[in-house]
């Protein structure tokens, strides 16, 4: 091969190349599901779970350090909670095993109360100050213990189960606290659940 058809040959090669990265930005541009156009909601709703399950873990440790420091059961949260499906015998359980499930039921409900905790930090609040975040988890927070608690156990309980014993056996500054770690946790960890996609390939390619 001489020159000329070496040139040629380059030529063409750049012709082709050229084809390829308009194919490919023309795809970039148009992909509908790739990176996400706008907010992944999908995405949002799993690291809301994950980090629902943070906010429940250290909402329950923060009850099994203090119940201890008062000389209660270290799970008598727990034990509480569970009068909701067995009644008043739960207040005196000691099985390893219903209470072990218990905490599993608590951290379950946790992942789904991450959920809107974290979707409206990172959908409406992304760009807020520090202190304004703080004070949305905060009404979030206390928001969750009244409805849970004044709207929504305050009579589905003993509607079902015959007795108000969350209410009776839980001082509601123990609820609202428990809450507030639960929504503060979930605020400190909140970026751990942003999506950042990738950088796309042809930006990469023009550097």
């Amino acid at each position: 091969m001489d020159t000329s058809q070496k040139v040629v040959e380059l030529q063409r090669l750049r012709a082709q190349a050229a084809q390829l990265e308009s194919e490919i930005a023309t795809e970039l541009t148009q992909s509908p599901s790739w990176p996400p156009k706008s907010y992944y909601t999908t995405y949002h709703i799993l690291a809301g779970m994950m980090l629902g399950f943070v906010g429940a873990t250290t909402s329950l440790l923060f009850n099994i350090v203090g119940a201890a420091m008062l000389g209660e059961h270290p799970l008598q949260l727990i034990r509480v909670y569970l009068t909701f499906p067995l009644g008043a015998s739960a207040l005196e359980l000691q099985s390893g095993f219903v209470l072990a499930a218990g905490c599993c039921l608590y951290l379950g409900t946790g992942m789904f109360g991450g959920i809107p905790f974290h979707m409206i930090l990172s959908r409406f609040f992304d760009e807020s100050s520090a202190s304004v975040r703080f004070v949305v988890a905060t009404v979030l927070a206390i928001g969750v213990w009244l409805i849970n608690f004044y709207v929504l156990i305050s009579w589905l309980q003993p509607l079902l189960i015959g007795g108000s014993w969350i209410l009776q056996d839980i001082p509601w500054w123990v609820a609202m606290c428990t809450h507030l770690v639960f929504g503060w946790t979930l605020l400190l960890v909140d970026q751990w659940g942003r999506f950042r996609p990738p950088a796309p390939i042809v930006k990469e390619r023009e550097r």
